[in-house]
């Protein structure tokens, strides 16, 4: 395992351009070995504002920039990450404990989100539009809403942050960044590179502290307009809530309770490699992450019996060691919160059949490790077949036919990711029309999102807007409608129109 270091050991808010130091501040602990790594800042109210107002008056000039001279930026961005993924990814995996795999996929999406959204640079596209009356042009184009606010979590700290920040720059607005204390690290970094690719100051600012102190005075700040927030559902509705009463615009992506469907003519090793990858992979830390598999019952025992042995194979530990499948859980309160479901599904009756329990021996002694977990038996109805867990936890449900697997499938309040494993090509088609999830995978695992494509889900997973993809601009510009008269007379819509 490498051992890397940061060039310093108390972190620093980045606004218009600077490195502000705040005096009230917390450690940052290792997951894996529950070590400190580096103090990270606790600011008040007082770092936004200073924030926005460097952000409003930097905006104002990056809005003027031409979009593709704005993308060059991105461009230089997207390289120095590609440059530096090694040690970005090694940092990753350090602050967050996801195996290192992992963490260079990670990485790789923000170099790629650089790409893509610098790409738009040159798009950006409106519509032009015959119009209703002579001599007259029509046309729409998209502009930037100002000063925008992005809150991201723990458990993809450069991902998320480059699927919000980069369609903002690109759209030629400025940016309010609070990351998760958890995970600040990957925030330094790249507020680094933002200031050597050359991106104006206040442009990109990055406030660090609690979503209770910074995020409240981001969502009630007058001049931030947007607020884009990846995270829990309680907090989402109370910032959709806030932000309503203001009439700001705001962006949601919170939980999922994801299912694999199995039917009975499944591949069933493929369908276990992706029950494994999307039930384990980031330690079940992720807002994607298989928490229950839905399994035709003619199946059933032979994928539990697979299941059971595969899991066997999975080696826990430090993330930094290459041989590492599982890594640790963020922090002790997320075992607890995990600890709580195995007992909630005992007493409702699932049957555990591995895992179950904190790992506390040996070289797990010092970090945050929770045993791959597997519980059979389990009714729809149930509080683990319902809520997310957030940690290596899988329930599988039992059933008799496609139609009832498509209908627990969608019998939770979450509308993430959905999977179905089959070779049968009407059910694939039935499949990707009746799932109500944002996200469907056919004969794969429910995570592996590609950034060219639209990232959210329904119901109580979102707000209808979309990180990732072209739909991603649309929380950081507006519609502007354009009429151009070239008659050189009055002429009113719909009136005066020839009948």
């Amino acid at each position: 395992m490498t051992a890397l270091s940061l060039d310093v050991q108390k972190l620093s808010n980045y606004i218009n351009g600077e490195w502000v130091e705040v005096n009230n501040t917390t450690a940052v602990i290792n997951p894996a070995t529950g070590e400190e790594i580096v103090q990270v800042p606790l600011s008040e109210a007082e770092s936004v504002d200073a924030a926005v107002q460097a952000a409003k008056k930097a905006q104002k000039d990056w809005a003027l920039v031409p979009a593709p001279q704005r993308a060059e930026v991105l461009y230089r961005i997207g390289y120095m990450m590609k440059e530096r993924k090694e040690r970005l990814s090694q940092l990753l995996t350090m602050e967050n404990g996801k195996v290192i795999e992992e963490a260079r996929g990670e990485v790789q999406e923000g170099i790629d989100m650089a790409f893509y959204m610098a790409g738009e640079g040159r798009r950006l596209f409106g519509q032009t539009t015959p119009a209703e009356l002579k001599d007259k042009f029509a046309m729409s184009q998209r502009c930037p809403v100002g000063v925008v606010g992005i809150i991201t979590p723990w458990n993809f700290p450069i991902a998320i942050a480059t699927w919000k920040s980069f369609p903002a720059i690109v759209s030629g607005n400025a940016v309010i960044w609070k990351p998760a204390t958890e995970t600040p690290i990957m925030a330094y970094e790249l507020a680094k590179i933002f200031e050597e690719a050359g991106l104006p100051k206040g442009i990109v600012n990055v406030i660090f502290g609690k979503g209770s102190v910074v995020g409240d005075a981001m969502v009630h700040h007058d001049d931030i307009r947007v607020i884009s927030f990846t995270g829990s559902n309680d907090t989402g509705r109370n910032i959709a809530s806030e932000c309503g009463k203001q009439l700001k615009k705001v962006s949601l992506e919170m939980g999922g309770k994801n299912a694999v469907i199995v039917m009975d003519d499944a591949d069933l090793d493929l369908a276990v490699e992706g029950i494994l990858w999307s039930a384990f992979g980031t330690s079940g830390q992720r807002c994607t992450a298989c928490s229950r598999v839905i399994v035709h019952e003619k199946v059933k025992q032979t994928l539990e019996e697979r299941l059971l042995a595969a899991m066997d194979g999975l080696s826990i530990g430090n993330g930094l060691d290459e041989s590492i499948k599982v890594g640790p859980i963020i922090n002790q309160a997320g075992i607890d919160k995990i600890k709580r479901y195995i007992e909630i599904g005992k007493e409702e009756g699932a049957r555990l059949l591995a895992g179950g329990y904190e790992l506390t021996e040996g070289d797990h002694q010092k970090g945050y490790y929770f045993a791959p977990t597997l519980f059979t038996d389990v009714s729809a109805e149930m509080r683990i077949a319902q809520e997310e867990i957030f940690g290596p936890v899988v329930s599988l449900i039992s059933v008799k036919s496609f139609e009832e697997a498509i209908d627990v499938n969608n019998g939770v309040t979450y509308g993430l990711s959905s999977s179905i494993f089959t070779n049968d090509v009407n059910r694939v088609f039935k499949a990707q029309r009746d799932l109500d999830t944002g996200i469907v995978y056919v004969n794969a695992g429910t995570t592996g999102a590609e950034i060219h494509l639209p990232f959210g889900g329904t119901k109580g997973t979102g707000n209808g807007h979309r990180d990732s993809g072209i739909q991603a601009l649309d929380v950081f510009t507006e519609w502007k409608a354009i009429y151009v008269d070239y008659s050189g007379k009055l002429q009113r819509a719909q009136i005066d129109v020839e009948s």
